[in-house]
């Protein structure tokens, strides 16, 4: 019997308004994340900015850097509970409009305990709605779907901090301020918010709600600040060598250790739900999350690092380095986003692609010298750009897919914070590494050049003769020529160091890739010598599909 007009018309109306309902909720998802990308990045490149126009010292500073990461990465162990309270729409609206009343108010102001505060407030917001929005794609739209929701969600998360914002913020310190990198996340802020309160989401069934876990919330936060404090600050004190490192590592690590104890002890009435490391996938994920971030951030530190230390290049420069790399992480993401949703290509046959291209890409820039230029580093930077989108994703997936709704939450805030500490943790080492090199190259040079030696004593000849030529007399060209050769000795100390910095990154693979292959390895054997649930028996790719 055929249905009438009406009804049918009603039928597609209704799945053209779902359609653009659920597209509204995608792209405001992403404009949050654009938030979070511009605000996270922000001292990165207006450190010296701020530093002026605040009058703080460089530890009081430093409190800008501790308060935002402390509070992100509380956000993350905390988005559990609080996603068992607010449901995940209003939670992503909230935080949303949370970050942009804090770099509202971060940009009128120059008071150095007020933009402290207002870093905490956006670290937390930031972390919050950075979970909160992932879940909400993940328990909104059916699992087929989720490789191409969860690239264009990458592109927010991940792409953005990583080359959009750099780009974004060289531009306004050179032709603005820093207080417009601020004021640049306002309107992205408000627009996310206003699409996300336009179209009808899709309700979801809730958690079961816990006590919150006010004492496993304290034992956490203790922990994340110390280790963001001694993670960010430990290469600038030289470690253990400050007793402050010292007690705040050993504070940090009993507080751990208390909270994994408090945890086992109040098993689900705790503050997280840690049923997430009963998948071996999302176990596996984990620990690649810290490799990974360690890339992704150690890389993004050190190729503008490199650009402003010795090539002399301009905050704008120095950004613009890495946008075009954006382009091809995008695409990877896509392109393995496509084979995935629409191939039923495994995630894990991505991950080796990716490890490859970036190892490839941090070989090539080890070869980088103090007279290399934008086109010199340019496909060493977009090749490192493309195998970073083929590995985010995959292990995206392969962390996720096994999850449900009541352990959903749980599982993104530690695989977060995950990629994060292993974020902070390759910088300090990046951090450390080139700060000894340097000193131990210009002693070794030192030892090679003194006045004594015929090469060196011609070269300062000529300098100072050409000096001389120029209008100096005599003693200041001598002492102008010591001063250049003492620069050029500082500038090729730097090089060999930032160099060896890139090889740390290559090799860092080379270490870890045999580590996680038999780590795998014990897991599935672990899992096969295991009652085998029907989940279990299922392939990745399938279980990509609607439940």
């Amino acid at each position: 019997m055929t249905e009438p007009a009406p009804l049918s018309q009603a039928r597609i109306v209704s799945t053209r308004n779902r359609a653009v309902s659920d597209a509204l909720l995608v792209v405001g998802i992403v404009l949050t994340t654009l938030t979070e990308a511009i605000t996270g990045t922000v001292l990165s490149l207006g450190r010296s900015d701020i530093i002026g126009d605040v009058h703080a010292t460089p530890d009081e500073f430093a409190w800008l850097d501790v308060a935002y990461t402390t509070s992100k990465l509380i956000a993350f162990m905390t988005a559990h509970a609080l996603s068992s309270r607010v449901e995940p729409h209003r939670l992503v609206i909230g935080s949303t409009l949370l970050m942009g009343l804090a770099c509202a108010m971060a940009a009128v102001t120059t008071r150095l305990d007020l933009l402290v505060a207002l870093r905490a407030a956006q670290g937390f917001s930031g972390g919050t709605l950075l979970v909160a929005g992932q879940m909400l794609l993940f328990i909104t739209y059916p699992r087929r779907h989720q490789p191409v929701l969860q690239a264009l969600f990458a592109i927010g998360a991940v792409v953005a901090p990583a080359t959009v914002a750099p780009a974004l913020q060289g531009w306004l310190l050179d032709d603005q301020s820093w207080n417009w990198i601020f004021f640049s996340a306002v309107p992205i802020a408000l627009a996310g918010a206003g699409i996300l309160l336009l179209p009808e989401h899709r309700q979801s069934a809730s958690i079961a709600k816990r006590p919150f876990d006010w004492l496993g919330v304290a034992l956490i936060s203790i922990t994340m600040f110390c280790f963001a404090y001694v993670l960010s600050q430990g290469s600038r004190w030289d470690w253990f060598e400050e007793p402050r490192i010292r007690w705040l590592s050993g504070l940090g690590a009993a507080s751990l250790v208390g909270f994994i104890g408090q945890q086992a002890a109040v098993k689900r009435r705790g503050l997280l739900d840690i049923s997430c490391f009963r998948s071996q996938d999302f176990l596996f994920a984990f620990m690649v999350s810290f490799v990974a971030g360690a890339a992704l951030f150690g890389s993004a530190y050190l190729i503008p690092a490199f650009a402003v230390s010795v090539l002399a290049f301009t905050p704008t420069d120095a950004g613009q380095l890495l946008l075009p790399s954006g382009a091809l992480f995008i695409a990877a993401l896509l392109v393995a986003a496509v084979l995935m949703q629409f191939r039923r290509l495994p995630p894990i046959a991505t991950v080796p692609f990716g490890i490859l291209m970036v190892m490839t890409a941090m070989w090539m820039l080890s070869g980088s010298t103090s007279e290399s230029g934008t086109a010199d580093m340019m496909p060493a930077v977009l090749l490192r750009g493309f195998g970073l989108g083929f590995l985010f994703l995959s292990i995206t997936l392969i962390a996720f897919g096994d999850l449900r709704r009541h352990n959903l939450a749980s599982g993104i805030g530690i695989f977060n914070t995950g990629r994060q500490l292993g974020g902070l943790i390759g910088v300090a080492a990046l951090q450390t590494l080139i700060d000894r090199n340097v000193a131990a190259n210009t002693t070794v040079f030192a030892l090679h050049i003194s006045s004594g030696i015929p090469t060196v004593n011609e070269r300062l000849t000529a300098v100072a003769a050409i000096l001389a030529g120029k209008g100096l007399d005599p003693v200041a060209a001598a002492q102008g020529a010591r001063s250049m050769l003492g620069k050029s000795v500082t500038v090729q100390s730097t090089v060999i160091a930032f160099d060896s910095a890139f090889i740390a990154v290559a090799m860092l693979f080379v270490v870890a890739a045999p580590v996680l292959v038999a780590v795998k390895i014990g897991l599935v054997r672990r899992s096969k010598r295991q009652p085998s649930r029907p989940e279990k028996t299922e392939q990745l790719s399938v279980r990509l599909a609607d439940r």
